[in-house]
């Protein structure tokens, strides 16, 4: 059992949780500042973050099983490799699921109660599933990524407060939409002779590569301008924020310089080791912000 559940993890590459859960993270913490802390709210902003995550991570590979056994650079997948059945995928896909939507009744129990994040839970696990099908009819099926983790400062912010006074969030929400669509055309380029041969969409198979590393940088570019336009719109922002900025300004740069059209072999380091940085750094700069504003 700890082996198969060892795998599943590997699976859906939970420790890429970090991706999103740090901006859904932000989200409640700027939300904190105006309402009063419950540690319901962030026990159910954690549950609902990691379920919904694998419960898509392990679809995507669900339906995605065919086309990985074809691909060389995805061939040793768990399921294209046997090291998982289907039906174990498919149960574990039903479990997470079923808890995501489960666990907005935590947001019920509080005084008063919250019900919008049970509402919205199932057209929200319906979109961010749907992310798994978009590049078979779309080549925008990257901004389908972006607008999917798009929704985590969002959920996290409506289950702190309720849908209100959404300025703050909707800047977090599109600088985090601009940012996991650049970041995925990047990685998309390493398939897409694989893509072109098999009828799959993409950025990279419509532009070819080149070009679609300029669509990525004006992702990113534009992705900058909202984080600059949130530092504006919060209150709670101050001069700490903005050095954190420029320190990501620079890393966004660094990456964009480590992958180029005749040389994809840093896109990895890239897409995992640059944009964890700067998940867990953002958010780090605005817990220090808030923590020296109270002092002073």
């Amino acid at each position: 059992m700890l082996h198969r559940i060892r795998l599943l993890l590997e699976l859906i590459r939970f420790s890429h949780t970090i991706f999103a859960l740090p901006f859904a993270l932000l989200s409640a913490i700027l939300a904190w500042q105006d309402e009063p802390f419950r540690w319901w709210d962030l026990l159910g902003i954690l549950l609902g973050m990691i379920l919904a995550r694998s419960a898509a991570m392990a679809f995507n590979r669900l339906v995605d099983r065919r086309w990985d056994a074809l691909n060389p650079r995805t061939a040793q997948r768990h399921l294209p490799a046997g090291t998982l059945s289907t039906g174990v995928v498919a149960g574990f896909t039903l479990l997470t699921s079923g808890g995501f939507i489960a666990s907005t009744l935590v947001f019920t129990f509080r005084d008063p109660p919250n019900t919008w994040p049970l509402y919205l839970s199932v057209p929200v696990w319906l979109f961010i599933l749907g992310y798994s099908l978009a590049k078979r009819f779309t080549s925008l099926v990257h901004f389908w990524l972006g607008a999917a983790l798009m929704l985590a400062p969002l959920a996290a912010w409506i289950a702190v407060k309720g849908p209100c006074d959404l300025t703050v969030p909707l800047l977090l929400a599109f600088a985090v939409a601009f940012w996991v669509g650049g970041f995925d055309i990047l990685y998309a380029c390493q398939d897409v002779r694989f893509d072109q041969n098999v009828g799959l969409h993409s950025i990279p198979v419509r532009f070819g590569v080149a070009r679609s590393l300029r669509w990525a940088a004006i992702c990113h570019a534009v992705m900058f301008a909202f984080l600059i336009m949130l530092g504006v719109a919060s209150p709670h922002l101050g001069w700490i924020y903005g050095v954190g900025l420029a320190m990501i300004g620079v890393l966004l740069v660094y990456e964009h310089r480590l992958v180029r059209p005749d040389d994809l072999s840093q896109v990895n380091q890239a897409f995992f080791q640059v944009n964890g940085i700067i998940s867990v750094g953002l958010l780090m700069l605005v817990v220090l912000q808030i923590i020296v504003r109270r002092e002073v």
